[in-house]
């Protein structure tokens, strides 16, 4: 693959666990693949007073903690590390980017490297507008001696408010073309297999409608709780936290038409339009359309798993959802009339997302099955842990008779023993580093997915009667939430429920 100009990668928030668990690893990853600029230097920043070589000591341990390569030999990791360098920022004070901007001026200098910087906010969305502001008052910001690029985690913003309000002042400050909203979602093989999925293969491609498609299901289910994110995930809640990022980014993929090419704008301008046709769902139909809960406490293969509202950091009165999950439409040729499903929960059976394609059944019921069940064809992306694409289809029992029996024809990337996957941080950084922008999330889609998303908080802010259904760590999340389909549809288990007897209780 090409590798990158020679860049400076300075990382806000060098000391917490995203850096760790998922940064450091990933860069690692791609100087052994020989993925990286021929001369590059990590730049860590934060509020901790660290040296430099305290910051390389603790990115070394990283490494050697959560990378999954094989080789991990301290000559490798310490030369790899050699170039990285730290300074200490308080993100209020302008006065400390004027010493940042030396730091790096003394590192390009002694590294010989151009003037190319992308800035890595790996910090709270709240430090977004204050950091971007002082970078640009301390001249960090312009383009004149190199390129400058900002990536942001999600969420971007908090609401459709607060998402134009930072767009207008990102773009006082930096171009768009600069700003990669990163969705580590969208750097997944399996997701970008979408696409190939439906574009390169005949087979799929006349299907991939309304005549053919009874509804569509997409699932991000994991099987942690909120662990000591408790403060921050009680203000966010499941809803802003996956939906307007990861679950309608990857309906956005699975519904948007063929683009003109594989050109950034050319793929974001489809998956924008499917955006804008999305049925808004009107404040008083909120109730019927969205479904929230929230787990309580049960045992589960007999450890105590403790219910949301006491989590560290949570109220014991909180109304935050760890569960939601809609019924919504998209109005347009292709999809008119087919509903669409999306869910998302904490402390469900397993950690899987997945898009499912259910197919309309045949119009006559021909043949018989021993269960008197009737099961559609379904098309199954998995997205992760076990990532790879799986059909289910009908065939003949051996024997007499004409008994059917549904089987399953699957496909793992894991399969692929001579091809590494890499990781999803592996290749957006790459991207990134590349000025590839196709995998990353632009200003009108943001807004768009927000304004979708409006409705729903304000029905849930404005009306408290609309409930919390309570759901016992472990479980598939409220039983109620079923009732968003039409009869003789449930959600999909993508594996097996621990919600049997021998399994769980609640408590």
């Amino acid at each position: 693959m090409e590798r990158p100009d020679n860049l400076i990668l300075v990382i806000f928030g060098a000391t917490g666990d995203l850096t760790s668990r998922m940064l450091i690893p990933a860069l690692y990853s791609l100087k052994i693949l020989n993925m990286m600029p021929e001369t590059f230097a990590l730049i860590g920043s934060g509020r901790s007073q660290l040296t430099s070589d305290e910051f390389r000591k603790k990115m070394e341990k990283a490494i050697q903690t959560f990378s999954e390569e094989k080789d991990l030999t301290p000559e490798t990791i310490s030369g790899f590390t050699s170039t990285f360098h730290y300074c200490s920022v308080d993100y209020s004070t302008p006065g400390d980017f004027d010493k940042l901007r030396d730091v790096i001026g003394n590192v390009c200098d002694k590294c010989h490297i151009r003037s190319n910087i992308i800035f890595y906010m790996a910090v709270p969305p709240s430090l977004y507008r204050v950091i971007s502001s002082n970078l640009s008052a301390a001249g960090l910001a312009s383009q004149e001696a190199g390129f400058r690029r900002f990536i942001f985690e999600k969420p971007f913003g908090y609401d459709l408010a607060s998402s134009r309000e930072l767009n207008k002042v990102f773009h006082e400050l930096i171009a768009e073309d600069q700003i990669y909203r990163i969705d580590h979602y969208l750097g997944k093989e399996s997701v970008q297999n979408l696409l190939v999925t439906r574009f390169a293969n005949g087979v799929f491609e006349p299907l991939w409608n309304r005549n053919y498609i009874h509804h569509v299901e997409v699932t991000s289910a994991e099987s942690i709780g909120v662990g000591d994110r408790g403060g921050y995930y009680d203000s966010a809640g499941a809803l802003r936290d996956m939906v307007p990022n990861h679950l309608l980014q990857m309906v956005g993929l699975t519904a948007m038409e063929p683009p003109s090419s594989l050109d950034a704008d050319a793929i974001r301008n489809e998956v924008l339009k499917i955006f804008q046709s999305f049925q808004p769902i009107r404040e008083e139909d909120v109730e019927k359309q969205v479904m929230r809960g929230q787990y309580t406490a049960s045992l589960i293969r007999g450890d105590c798993v403790t219910g949301y509202r006491y989590e560290k950091g949570v109220d014991v009165h909180s109304r935050t959802e760890t569960y939601v999950a809609m019924k919504f439409f998209i109005n347009n040729w292709r999809w008119g009339g087919v509903p669409f499903y999306i869910r998302t929960g904490k402390r469900l059976p397993t950690r899987v997302t997945e898009v499912v394609i259910h197919f309309k059944p045949t119009p006559h019921h021909l043949f018989q099955r021993p269960s008197d069940k009737f099961m559609c064809n379904q098309l199954i992306l998995r997205i992760q842990p076990d990532e790879g694409i799986l059909l289910k289809f009908d065939m003949k029992e051996p024997g007499a008779g004409f008994n059917v029996k549904n089987v399953e024809m699957d496909f793992h990337y894991s399969d692929l023993t001579y091809t590494r996957i890499p990781s999803a941080y592996e290749r957006l950084l790459h991207d990134v580093m590349l000025g590839d922008s196709t995998l990353f999330s632009r200003d009108d889609e943001i807004e768009t997915a927000w304004k979708f998303i409006e409705p729903i908080q304000n029905a849930w802010a404005n009306t408290p009667s609309i409930k919390v259904f309570g759901y016992a760590a472990g479980t598939w999340g409220p039983e109620h939430a079923n009732d968003l389909f039409d009869e003789g549809s449930i959600w999909r288990q993508p594996s097996k429920n621990l919600a049997d007897e021998e399994l769980y209780c609640e408590l």
